[in-house]
C-alpha cells in the first residue's frame, strides 16, 4: 500500500496520540466522581448502577456458588440480564487473618467452616468447576479472580464490607451490629477498609466501595445514633481515600441502612453539629446508600414517601436536601417464587426509574441460589436468589423477566 508523503506527518501524529485516546476512552472510564445527584465517569458521562449482590462474607468467606458453577459462568449469567455491577461482599475477618499471616487457602477455609468431610467434598467440587484454582488458592485470590472476570465482561465491582466476623448477616444479636460490638473491632475495621481499597487498585473494574453494611443497635440496645456514626464513619472514609483516592465511597445510614435523612438534610446530628459535604476534600467521591425490604407494602405512595424521607429527596432535587449526592439502593429484594408481581416489587421499579433527573441505581438481593453454609445449615437454599439451587438457571422466569426489564429501563 502506497502512502503519500504528505500524509506521513499526520499519520505519525495520530499514531503517537492513539494510545492516549485508547486509555482515556477504555472501559470502565474510571475513576468515577459525583456531580450533584449523579455519578460520572472520566468522560463526564452519567453512570447508573443496575446490578446484583454476590455474597462472600459468610462463614467460609469465599464468594458463594463456586461448587456449582465457574466464576465466568456466574458472571455471564449476570451479564445476560444486562446488569453492569456486582456488589461483592467480604468480611473484615478475612483481612484480619491476612495481617496475622494466615491468608487462608480454599482447603483450610472450607474444612474450617464445613468440617473435614463436607469441606473436602465441596472443595473438590469448587476445583472441578474452577480448574484455575488449587486447594492452596487463597480466599483473596478468589476475589481477585472474580474482579478479573468482571473486567473481562465489563461489569463494575462495588466492594461491600458486610460484617466483621464472617457469618450470616444481619441481626441485633450477631455481634456485628455497631462500632465496638462483640466482633466489631473499630481499629481492625478501619484497617480492613484501607487494605481492601489499596488491594483493589489492581482491579480495573473496581469503581466503588462501602463503609459498612446495615449498622444497627446491639443486643443490649446501644448504638444506632448519629454522633457515634459521624465519629467512626468519617475517619474510616478518610482512610479509604488516603489508601486509594479513586473509588467512590458509599455511606450507609442507621437502622439497617434505612435512614439517612438527617445527614442528607444537614440536620443537627445530636451534638450541635451537622454533616456537610463541603467539609470533606473527597466530597465528589461520596455516595449515599439505602436498603429497602418493605415487602408487605400495599401501595406505592407509602414506599415512595418512606424512601423520600429516608434520603431519596437528594435524588429528587428537593430543597431540603442540603447534601445532594447520588443515592443507590444497594439492597432490595423478594422471594423469587412469588414476589415479582407484588406491589412492593413493581413500586420500587417504578419509583427508581421515574426519579426527576433520571433513574437511580440499584443492586438486587441476591444472585445466590444457595449458600455453602447459612446459620449452621450447609448447602442452604435461597428462595430470594435469582438463580436456582445449583446456580445453573433462573429460579423463576417470571421474576427474571421483571429483573431484566428493570435493568433495561434503568440503563436505556
Amino acid at each position: 500500500m502506497h502512502i503519500p508523503l504528505l500524509l506521513l506527518p499526520v499519520l505519525g501524529a495520530l499514531a503517537r496520540a492513539s494510545p492516549i485516546i485508547s486509555r482515556a476512552s477504555s472501559w470502565p472510564n474510571a475513576p468515577f466522581t459525583t456531580s450533584g445527584r449523579d455519578m460520572k465517569n472520566s468522560l463526564d458521562e452519567t453512570v447508573v448502577y443496575a446490578g446484583v449482590n454476590w455474597p462472600g462474607a459468610a462463614d467460609v468467606m469465599i464468594p458463594e456458588g463456586l461448587q456449582y458453577q465457574s466464576v465466568s459462568t456466574i458472571m455471564s449469567k449476570i451479564k445476560d440480564l444486562g446488569m453492569n455491577v456486582i456488589r461483592l461482599t467480604y468480611a473484615i475477618e478475612m483481612v484480619d487473618d491476612i495481617y496475622e499471616g494466615v491468608d487462608s487457602s480454599l482447603k483450610t477455609a472450607f474444612v474450617q467452616a464445613l468440617g473435614e468431610t463436607n469441606g473436602t467434598k465441596v472443595l473438590k467440587e469448587v476445583l472441578t468447576h474452577n480448574p484455575t484454582f488449587t486447594e492452596n488458592t487463597t480466599r483473596l485470590e478468589v476475589f481477585d479472580a472474580i474482579a478479573a472476570e468482571a473486567h473481562t465482561q465489563n461489569i463494575y465491582v462495588h466492594l461491600d464490607n458486610h460484617v466483621s466476623k464472617g457469618e450470616w448477616c444481619c441481626s441485633h444479636t450477631d455481634g456485628n451490629a455497631w462500632f465496638g460490638d462483640t466482633y466489631f473491632n473499630v481499629a481492625n475495621w478501619k484497617r480492613g477498609l484501607a487494605f481492601m481499597a489499596k488491594h483493589a487498585k489492581s482491579w480495573p473494574a473496581f469503581t466503588s466501595m462501602s463503609l459498612r453494611n446495615e449498622l444497627r443497635t446491639t443486643a443490649n440496645g446501644t448504638g444506632d445514633n448519629w454522633v457515634s456514626w459521624y465519629e467512626n464513619m468519617i475517619p474510616a472514609a478518610d482512610g479509604i481515600n488516603k489508601a486509594n483516592p479513586s473509588p467512590l465511597i458509599f455511606f450507609s445510614g442507621l437502622n439497617y441502612d434505612t435512614q439517612l435523612g438527617t445527614i442528607v438534610d444537614g440536620n443537627d446530628i445530636g451534638n450541635g453539629t451537622s454533616f456537610a459535604l463541603s467539609d470533606h476534600a473527597y466530597a465528589d467521591k461520596i455516595v449515599w446508600e439505602l436498603h429497602n425490604y418493605a415487602n408487605s407494602a400495599t401501595n406505592c405512595g407509602d414506599i415512595e414517601g418512606s424512601l423520600r424521607n429516608q434520603g431519596y429527596n437528594a435524588m429528587e432535587g428537593d430543597s431540603t436536601a442540603v447534601n445532594t449526592a447520588p443515592v443507590v439502593l444497594t439492597e432490595f429484594g423478594f422471594d423469587q417464587n412469588s414476589g415479582s408481581e407484588s406491589v412492593y416489587a413493581q413500586c420500587i421499579k417504578k419509583y427508581l426509574n421515574t426519579l426527576p433527573g433520571g433513574p437511580g441505581g440499584w443492586m438486587q438481593w441476591v444472585i445466590s441460589g444457595s449458600y455453602y453454609i447459612r446459620e449452621g445449615g450447609q448447602d442452604k437454599d435461597e428462595t430470594w436468589g435469582l438463580l436456582n439451587h445449583d446456580w445453573s438457571d433462573w429460579r423463576n422466569q417470571t421474576a427474571t423477566d421483571y429483573t431484566k426489564s428493570f435493568v433495561d429501563e434503568t440503563l436505556t
